[in-house]
């Protein structure tokens, strides 16, 4: 959705603005946090060793999801501007960089402590699903996540709630199987398989993004192949598989110990 009237600040205090997109992820950190916490904590997990996790999770997800972006959009700027990479309230963060950095940073802190990482990486499901919906709203307020211009009466995909859709879909998902009670592991690399199979297929389909290997690409619907992301889904995909393969073979092992 382009909405140019719309202003991507909630309120300002003196030289400060404070955007909705800003508003709407701390939000997501919050619940997401708070959830992970009441749950780990319902299985006798170390007060201090989670809240240090969390920290350790969270600040860590920001900085991959900066250094992602830059690198996919900017990487000049790492030479000619490393100041530009720091200003993160300017937007500009990668959702598989936030991943990636969160889970690596969390995987290191619970092997150091000797903890088991598979139902709390579960847990943080839900965060992830809702850090998506509030997300993609808060990228609305930016004039961000465009969708490509079609000649439908739209005029252009609202690929923003495209994603919406999506983290509404998985988290629905997330509380299906939980009453499944399946091996600890299975609902974080399956949420991985089928955030990336709907990101790849749908949300890059009709975004705005630029076509990396432009195979494919029809101005009329405002859909086109391929992009970075989707070009990189088959891997991550096969990734995901895997790993939900060894979770449902072994249910029993402790994968990251």
């Amino acid at each position: 959705m382009y909405i140019p009237t719309i202003s991507p600040y909630a309120f300002k205090i003196g030289p400060i603005d404070v955007h909705w997109y800003g508003i709407f992820m701390a939000i997501s950190i919050a619940i997401g946090g708070y959830y992970l916490y009441r749950q780990a904590m319902k299985l006798n997990y170390d007060e201090d060793f989670l809240l240090n996790l969390l920290m350790i999770v969270v600040i860590s997800g920001v900085v991959g999801a900066r250094l992602m972006f830059v690198l996919a959009n900017y990487p000049e700027w790492f030479i000619k501007d490393p100041v530009q990479v720091l200003k993160i309230y300017e937007g500009g963060l990668s959702w598989h960089g936030a991943v990636l950095g969160g889970f690596l940073a969390g995987l290191y802190y619970c092997r150091k402590k000797g903890v088991r990482i598979n139902p709390l990486e579960d847990f943080a499901v839900l965060g992830l699903s809702i850090g998506n919906i509030l997300v993609r709203i808060g990228n609305i307020f930016n004039q961000e996540v465009l969708g490509r211009p079609t000649e439908f009466a739209f005029g252009r995909w609202p690929a923003q709630l495209v994603g919406v859709a999506m983290g509404i879909i998985l988290l629905i998902r997330y509380f299906y199987i939980q009453k499944k009670h399946m091996p600890d592991g299975y609902q974080f690399w399956s949420f991985i398989f089928y955030y990336q199979l709907m990101r790849g297929l749908i949300e890059e389909t009709v975004r705005d993004n630029p076509l990396i290997w432009p195979v494919y690409l029809n101005e009329k619907w405002g859909i086109g192949f391929f992009t970075l992301t989707q070009l990189v889904t088959p891997f991550i995909l096969i990734l995901a598989y895997w790993m939900i393969r060894r979770v449902l073979n072994d249910p029993n092992k402790q994968f990251y110990n």
